[in-house]
């Protein structure tokens, strides 16, 4: 698998699809049948799903932590995160490793996706805000939407997914909740 993940990481540095001038590149990623996206400027590189170290008394979409070339890095389940239904990991899933600001400055931390789909080119003037009946709580870490050949793209911000104040009054929900 790792000849797989090598090709994918060097389709995330390169762009899958043709330049474009003004145009932004997202890697996008399958979860729950709906395709997301994220800048590819923050992808640090992509690697088939490996067990992690969990971590006590974090949130549940906290999967655990995992050692990159001796950093240690948190794992975020998205389908957690979203509140979608899990399911057993399968050949094609992956860790997104990104690079996020925080408060505490630039860190890396990695995504647990169902698969990695495209790199697209998207034309910032294309983007679309999200309605304002999806603004929940849950998609507080919608950047955009976009519409790629025939389908829409849902962007994530993915400072504000793995942003400190975000995880930490995740934690207190969870802990309020148990």
């Amino acid at each position: 698998m790792s000849d797989e993940n090598s090709a994918l990481t060097a389709m995330a540095q390169k762009g899958g699809k043709a330049q474009a001038g003004d145009a932004k590149q997202y890697l996008t990623f399958m979860l729950a049948g709906e395709e997301y996206g994220v800048d590819i400027l923050r992808v640090q590189e992509i690697k088939g799903w490996d067990t992690a170290t969990r971590i006590p008394r974090t949130p549940s979409y906290v999967l655990g932590v995992i050692n990159l070339r001796g950093a240690v890095v948190p794992v975020l389940g998205l389908r957690q995160r979203f509140g979608l239904d899990t399911v057993d990991f399968g050949p094609t899933t992956v860790v997104i490793v990104l690079r996020a600001n925080g408060s505490r400055g630039e860190r890396t931390v990695g995504i647990v996706v169902d698969a990695v789909s495209e790199v697209y080119n998207i034309d910032e003037a294309n983007l679309l805000a999200p309605p304002d009946e999806c603004h929940t709580l849950g998609s507080r870490f919608v950047k955009a939407l976009a519409t790629v050949e025939k389908k829409m793209v849902i962007l994530l911000d993915v400072d504000l997914l793995v942003a400190d104040d975000a995880v930490a009054a995740d934690a207190v929900l969870e802990v309020a909740a148990a």
